[in-house]
């Protein structure tokens, strides 16, 4: 078996994973500015919290993945700063609101009426100060870290250390997850009935 000392997923769970609190009610994210930051209001529990080994995700320095949720684009409200956010990319999928100060990504948005996860924002839940977000239940697209600069040789030890944190690690979204895309493109498609 592979060796996992020294290493290092994300500082929310290096030291183990946080179970979250079913009835938690969401909470306040803030971004990284020591003045006038960013506050967005999340009005709800997370859902699908995950670590991601993307490289449009952000994250925070040092971090190997990003941890990134959804909620209902319905829950989300910026309470200050609005003026400082920015779309990092308007051609992406998931539009990244982020801080043009500190560069941290507030939430994601799809504007896509079409796409399977629209009405879904990613949120980072580490830019909570509150405890009881949903845990982080999987790892996706985990050969992607090598993308951004770590090196292969290092899978195994990674791999291995995100199953000991009890999150299953797969090279795209978790089965549900894919599975719920490919139900909503075989919908589309008249593959299943609507």
């Amino acid at each position: 078996m592979a060796s996992t000392d020294g290493v290092t997923i994300h500082p929310a769970v290096d030291h183990g994973v946080k179970s979250g609190n079913p009835n938690f009610g969401g909470g306040e994210l803030t971004c990284h500015c020591a003045s006038n930051p960013v506050k967005v209001r999340v009005g709800a529990q997370t859902a699908h919290n995950h670590v991601c080994g993307c490289t449009k995700c952000w994250k925070p320095d040092g971090a190997v993945f990003s941890q990134v949720a959804v909620v209902g684009r319905d829950a989300i409200e910026v309470v200050q700063g609005a003026e400082k956010l920015e779309i990092v990319n308007k051609d992406a999928p998931i539009q990244r609101h982020r801080c043009k100060d500190c560069g941290v990504h507030m939430y994601g948005r799809i504007e896509n009426k079409d796409h399977p996860f629209y009405g879904l924002d990613f949120v980072h839940t580490e830019l909570s100060s509150e405890d009881g977000w949903s845990a982080p239940e999987f790892a996706a697209f985990v050969s992607s870290v090598i993308e951004s600069g770590v090196d292969p040789s290092r899978m195994d030890g990674i791999r291995a250390r995100l199953r000991e944190l009890g999150l299953e690690p797969y090279d795209a979204l978790s089965p549900p997850l894919m599975d719920a895309i490919a139900t909503h493109i075989a919908k589309r498609s008249g593959a299943l009935p609507a």
